[in-house]
């Protein structure tokens, strides 16, 4: 069964590939991004069982994702009776979370997109 559009959307977003809009126009199509050509490539081919392989990376991206802003409700508590806040909580979410990424990125065989890359957004001028 292939990819839903949402679900395409969710690869290409956790993958850190900008969106695609309503399709390839101009200078910002795949045409002139090779791996981001490449993803879009493997999503509309891919066999049944990756495709399952997939969702299930996707279902797990998605329990992380949200985990992250939940951990910021409770940033304004340093110790509550024998509780105490992990401080680096927030910042240990989100390094599983790219982490997850880019595994996702390594079963897809594409190199993670600008979004992911260690400098966080890059610019291109």
């Amino acid at each position: 069964m292939a990819f839903t559009e949402a679900e395409r959307t969710d690869i290409r977003r956790h993958c850190g590939y900008p969106a695609y809009g309503s399709g390839a126009e101009g200078f910002q199509g795949w045409r002139f991004h090779q791996a981001y050509g490449l993803m879009e490539f493997r999503m509309i081919r891919m066999s049944g069982t990756e495709e399952a392989v997939t969702r299930q990376y996707l279902a797990t991206l998605a329990e992380l994702e949200v985990a992250i802003p939940q951990s910021g409700a409770m940033l304004d508590t340093s110790e509550a009776a024998v509780w105490k806040r992990n401080p680096r909580e927030l910042r240990e979410r989100t390094a599983l979370f790219d982490d997850w990424r880019r595994r996702l990125c390594g079963f897809l065989g594409i190199p993670p997109g600008p979004a992911l890359r260690d400098g966080g957004v890059t610019l291109v001028v």
